[in-house]
């Protein structure tokens, strides 16, 4: 197998953007995706993801900026004459074609006369071996997936882009190919770009993902990092599930910022704040549902020191089975959501409960509420309306 090491996939765009009349579907931007990484491109429909992706393959072109494939400008490139390969969400398998002839078309359309054991290799990867001679309708969705991945990679391409790949396939079939494309992108080394608007997608295939609205990359980074430290009220909704307390900051301790909220103070690390840290600044306090811990108001001594903590009354509970979703009411945040592990149960828990909600404060993270206000309850009016 030849390795990304001799291809230098590198894919840089730099000042990249593309309009349409007056709209902008991409604004500029600039972004690198280091050879050998499984890059994601993450967002809603409209966010310029797929206008992006069709910009590194040549099947737009750009307003202004260039596309670099290592260290080759392929900006005014044709997509045939481009090093980049795509599987799109269709996978456009010729039907009258078997398996192995759908895999060698790319090697015959060179020239290529001994093509068996290329092809032969490119099926044993993606586990399609004993398939060689069936017709695509013979399989199932996701083997027919797999053959467009075997198709796409057997000329070595430097860059395998993937568009909304696995959108045709049912839930579970769709989580064990993302298992089987990472698997894939592990063993050949070769640059992935992947365009999804399925977070969990992104998530458990990329190395890194960017998070795209409205044409712009709102965020980049690990997967991990977008989660625990998001910079805006956009990834901290996109990415999962976020509850926001509106708070002044009171003072600053050490590494840690004292925030107000009512009658409550919280603590949340300085470093972990993207809004104002200065006294009297306004920040939103963020905190992910499944980090709170939630105690009946009657054992509330028993919670230890230095931990957050808000009131409030359980308003409602959803039993899902590996989990409780709880809605809080708090006079800091009229419903805030709480996920506990069924680990061990207390039948007290239960709608109109007084409780106390608690949690680290290094899992708190704060935002610029007069920046992120505004976004976020966009955000909410989207997802009730979709």
């Amino acid at each position: 197998m030849t390795t990304a090491q001799e291809h230098g996939g590198d894919v840089r765009l730099t000042g990249i953007s593309k309009t349409y009349g007056s709209f902008t579907a991409v604004h500029p931007l600039d972004l690198t995706v280091p050879q050998g990484s499984f890059f994601a491109l993450l967002g809603a429909s409209g966010c310029g993801k797929t206008t992006t992706l069709r910009m590194i393959a040549g099947l737009e072109e750009p307003s202004s900026g260039t596309v670099r494939l290592g260290d080759q400008d392929v900006t005014a490139l044709p997509p045939y004459k481009r090093p980049v390969n795509t599987v799109f969400q269709s996978y456009a398998l010729f039907p009258h074609l078997d398996i192995f002839e759908n895999v060698a078309f790319g090697l015959r359309r060179r020239g290529i006369k001994s093509v068996k054991k290329q092809v032969g290799e490119m099926l044993d990867l993606v586990q399609l071996g004993e398939q060689a001679r069936k017709k695509p309708h013979q399989l199932s969705g996701g083997q027919q997936q797999r053959v467009a991945v075997a198709r796409a990679l057997i000329n070595h391409p430097k860059v395998l882009l993937l568009d909304e790949p696995l959108g045709a396939l049912d839930l579970k079939l769709r989580r064990q190919m993302q298992l089987e494309l990472k698997r894939i992108q592990t063993e050949v080394g070769i640059t992935f770009v992947h365009v999804t608007h399925d977070q969990e997608e992104a998530m458990t295939m990329a190395d890194t993902v960017a998070v795209m609205n409205g044409g712009r990359v709102e965020q980049l980074g690990a997967p991990a990092d977008l989660y625990e430290n998001p910079r805006t009220t956009f990834v901290a909704n996109f990415l999962g599930t976020s509850n926001f307390i509106e708070a002044e900051v009171a003072a600053e301790s050490g590494d840690d910022l004292v925030v107000k909220a009512g009658d409550c103070k919280l603590t949340l690390p300085t470093a972990r704040c993207s809004g104002p840290t200065a006294t009297g600044g306004k920040v939103l306090v963020g905190i992910r549902p499944e980090k709170i811990s939630l105690t009946h108001a009657d054992d509330a001594g028993r919670i230890p020191e230095g931990r957050n903590r808000i009131t409030g009354r359980i308003a409602d509970s959803s039993f899902i089975g590996v989990s409780t979703q709880y809605v809080v009411h708090s006079p800091v945040c009229p419903s805030f959501e709480v996920y506990a592990q069924n680990i061990e149960r207390d039948g007290r828990l239960t709608p109109g409960a007084e409780v106390v909600l608690h949690w680290n404060p290094a899992h708190t993270f704060g935002l610029d509420a007069a920046q992120d206000v505004e976004a976020g309850v966009e955000k909410v009016e989207e997802d009730a309306s979709a």
